[in-house]
C-alpha cells in the first residue's frame, strides 16, 4: 500500500517498519509499474537498500526526519553518482556532488532512488518535449502528464515513491502537480538553493517539491529550504509553521472576465466549485484585477527573459543544434534576440508591476487561481507545440518574476475523469499560509491521493501552546482573524492559538479617525468593566519586536488579564483617548459590534 512520507517516517521510529524493506518495496512497485519513461536512470537497488541499512543503525536514526524515505529526483538536478542529462544525452555529465536540496535530503534521512524526466531542459509546460519518451498520465494516458516536472510528478501521482523534486521557472512544479492530482509547491524564490541544478533562467529558477499532501511537502521543504553560500540567488526565509485554517482568511479571486479557460465549461465549472469550497472552509472571497499578472506573464517568453534559457545553452546549440529536441531548440534561440535596450524596458515594467502586486497582496491572504486553463492530450500537443503549451502557462508564468510563492493542490477529477486543481499564491515568504489554506483545502475535497485509490490521512492536530522563542500576543480590534490588518500579523508567519476573553475588567471604545475603523481596550479595576473577546496570537522574539514598533498611539501593547487570570502583552489604549469615545462594550467584543453595525 502506498504511503505518505509521513507514515513511513513514523513506521521507521516505531520499529513497525524498517527502511531496508522499505527501499525494496519502493523497486518493486516500480518494476511493477512498468513505465519506462518515468525514470531517465534508476539507482542500484542494492546500494540504496544499503544506505537503507546503515541509515537504520545509526545511533540517532529517530532524529531524522525524513528516516527511509524514498525520493525521485528530477534528471537536471544533480545527484552524485548518477548522470545529469536535463534529458538531452549529448549534454549529459556526472557530478562530483550533490546539488545543495539533494544534500539537504539525504541529511535529513530520505534515500534517492533515481532520477525523473522532464521536458528537455525545462523548456515547457507538456511532459512530451523528450528523447526518453513520455511518461502516461496514470488517469488518462491520453492526456499529457505536464511537464516539465514530468517523471517526478507521475512517479508521486502513480504512488512509487511518496516525495519528488522538481523545479519551477514558469510553471513545472505546479501544472504537472494539476494532471496527477497531487500537491506542487513552488517555494518563495531564494528559499531552497539551486546550486546543482541546470539553470533555465538562473534568476528566476526554484526547486519545487511534488508529494501526497501538503504537510508531506513541508516536510521536504524544511529540510531543503536555508541560505546556501554556493547561489548567489539564494535568500533567508523561514519555512514557518502549518496551522489549521482560522475562519475569515482572505481569498482573492479573477473578475468574471478575466477568468480565463479558452472555451473549457468543465475547467470553469471546477474552479467555481473550488471556491464555493473555500468559502465552506471560512474564507471570504474578494475579486481583483488580475490583468497585471497577465502582462507579467507576457514578458517571460514574449521579453528578455527568455536569453536566460540562451545563455545556458549556446554552446551547446553552437556545436550540437542538432542534439536539442526541435521545439526547444526553436524556442531558446529566440533568446538571441533581445537587445540590452529591450532588456531594460522589461526590467522598468517589472518593477511598475511588482508595485500593483504589492497593493493587491496587501489586502488578501492568498490569491486563488485555476493551476491550468484546461487539459489537452497528447496528440494535440505534437500538433500544436507553442501555441498550446503558452496556454497552460497562463496561471502561473508571472509568479517567479512577481517573487510569489505558490502551491498548486487538487481541486476535483472533472467527468471525463481528468484531475482539476487550484494554486493558491502569496507574497515572498509566505509558504506556510499557503499550506494552512491548501490543506484544509485539500482534505475537504475527499480525492484520493494521486491516482492510488487511498484516502488522505487524518490531518494531525496542531498544538496550541507556545513554541521556544514565541511570545503571545492578545489583539481586540482590526486585527482580528478576518478583520483588515489581520495580514500584518499574518505577513510576520503569527499563527493563532486561541480565542479567549479578558477578564471583566475592561471597557472597550469605538475610537474616532483613521483609515481602519478600531476600537481601544482600557482598564478600568476588578469587576468594573466587561469580559472583552480575544484572540491569542504567537508570534517569533523578532516578529513581535518588529509588530510593537508599528503600533500607532493611541494605542500601546501592555499587560492584558485574560480569563483565568493569566497576564499577556496585548493592545491597550491611552485613557486620554476614549474621552467622547463611544462606549461599546456591551456588545462584547470588536467582532460583534462590527456584526451588529452592519
Amino acid at each position: 500500500m502506498t504511503k505518505t512520507a509521513a507514515e513511513i517516517v513514523a513506521e521507521h521510529r516505531a520499529g513497525a517498519a524498517n527502511p531496508e524493506d522499505t527501499i525494496a518495496q519502493c523497486y518493486a512497485r516500480i518494476r511493477a509499474h512498468a513505465d519506462p519513461a518515468i525514470f531517465i536512470s534508476l539507482r542500484d537497488e542494492a546500494d540504496a537498500i544499503a544506505e537503507a541499512k546503515r541509515l537504520s543503525r545509526h545511533p540517532n536514526a529517530e532524529r531524522f526526519p525524513l528516516l527511509g524515505v524514498p525520493v525521485a529526483i528530477k534528471d537536471n538536478i544533480d545527484v552524485k553518482g548518477l548522470p545529469t542529462t536535463a534529458a538531452c544525452p549529448a549534454f549529459s555529465y556526472h557530478p562530483g556532488i550533490d546539488a545543495s536540496a539533494v544534500m539537504g535530503l539525504r541529511q535529513a534521512g530520505a534515500i534517492v532512488i533515481g532520477k525523473t524526466n522532464l521536458d528537455q531542459f525545462a523548456t515547457g509546460l507538456v511532459g512530451v518535449r523528450s528523447p526518453y519518451g513520455v511518461p502516461r498520465n496514470p488517469f488518462d494516458a491520453r492526456l499529457i502528464p505536464g511537464g516539465s516536472s514530468s517523471g517526478s510528478a507521475v512517479a508521486v501521482a502513480a504512488g512509487l515513491v511518496p516525495l519528488a523534486l522538481g523545479t519551477d521557472t514558469a510553471g513545472s512544479g505546479r501544472v504537472p502537480a494539476a494532471l496527477n492530482n497531487i500537491v506542487g509547491l513552488k517555494p518563495t524564490l531564494g528559499m531552497v538553493s539551486t546550486a546543482g541544478v541546470v539553470p533555465a533562467c538562473r534568476t528566476l529558477d526554484c526547486v519545487s517539491v511534488f508529494a501526497l499532501t501538503v504537510d508531506d511537502a513541508m516536510l521536504a521543504l524544511g529540510a531543503i529550504a536555508g541560505p546556501d553560500n554556493a547561489d548567489p540567488y539564494s535568500r533567508s526565509y523561514a519555512v514557518g509553521v502549518v496551522e489549521p485554517m482560522p475562519p475569515g482568511m482572505r481569498i482573492g479571486v479573477p473578475l468574471p472576465g478575466q477568468r480565463i479557460f479558452f472555451g473549457d465549461r468543465e475547467a470553469a465549472r471546477a474552479y467555481d466549485d473550488a471556491l464555493a469550497r473555500c468559502m465552506k472552509l471560512g474564507a471570504t472571497i474578494a475579486e481583483v484585477d488580475v490583468e497585471p499578472l497577465y502582462e507579467t506573464a507576457r514578458l517571460l517568453y514574449e521579453g528578455p527573459w527568455l536569453a536566460e534559457r540562451y545563455l545556458a545553452l549556446r554552446s551547446l546549440l553552437a556545436s550540437s543544434p542538432d542534439e536539442i529536441h526541435p521545439v526547444t531548440r526553436a524556442i531558446i534561440q529566440e533568446g538571441a534576440r533581445p537587445t540590452a535596450a529591450d532588456a531594460f524596458v522589461a526590467f522598468y515594467r517589472l518593477e511598475e508591476l511588482r508595485l500593483v502586486r504589492r497593493r493587491i497582496f496587501n489586502d488578501i491572504d492568498a490569491l486563488a487561481l485555476p493551476t491550468m486553463p484546461t487539459v489537452y492530450t497528447v496528440d494535440q500537443v505534437l500538433a500544436n507545440p507553442i501555441e498550446l503549451n503558452s496556454r497552460l502557462g497562463t496561471y502561473t508564468n508571472f509568479v517567479n518574476l512577481l517573487d510569489l510563492c505558490g502551491l498548486a493542490v487538487p481541486a476535483s477529477v472533472r467527468a471525463d475523469g481528468a484531475p482539476c486543481g487550484i494554486t493558491l499564491l502569496a507574497a515572498a515568504g509566505r509558504d506556510a499560509v499557503l499550506a494552512t489554506i491548501g490543506r484544509a483545502f485539500h482534505v475537504d475535497t475527499g480525492l484520493p491521493l494521486g491516482a492510488t485509490k487511498r484516502a488522505h490521512p487524518p490531518l494531525a492536530v496542531a498544538s496550541n501552546e507556545l513554541r521556544g522563542g514565541e511570545v503571545p500576543l492578545v489583539v481586540v480590534g482590526a486585527h482580528l482573524s478576518g478583520m483588515p490588518l489581520n495580514g500584518e500579523l499574518r505577513m510576520r508567519n503569527a499563527r493563532l492559538i486561541e480565542e479567549t476573553k479578558t477578564t471583566a475588567d475592561y471597557r472597550l471604545y469605538a475610537l474616532a479617525g483613521g483609515d481602519v475603523p478600531k476600537p481601544g481596550m482600557l482598564r478600568v479595576g476588578d469587576g468594573e468593566g466587561e469580559a472583552i473577546a480575544v484572540e491569542v496570537w504567537a508570534l517569533t522574539e523578532e516578529a513581535f519586536g518588529q509588530f510593537v514598533a508599528c503600533v500607532p498611539p493611541p494605542l500601546s501593547i501592555g499587560s492584558v488579564r485574560l480569563a483565568g487570570g493569566r497576564f499577556a502583552k496585548g493592545f491597550l489604549v491611552e485613557a486620554a483617548a476614549v474621552d467622547g469615545a463611544r462606549d461599546i462594550s456591551s456588545f462584547g467584543g470588536w467582532r460583534a459590534f462590527v456584526a451588529g453595525r452592519k
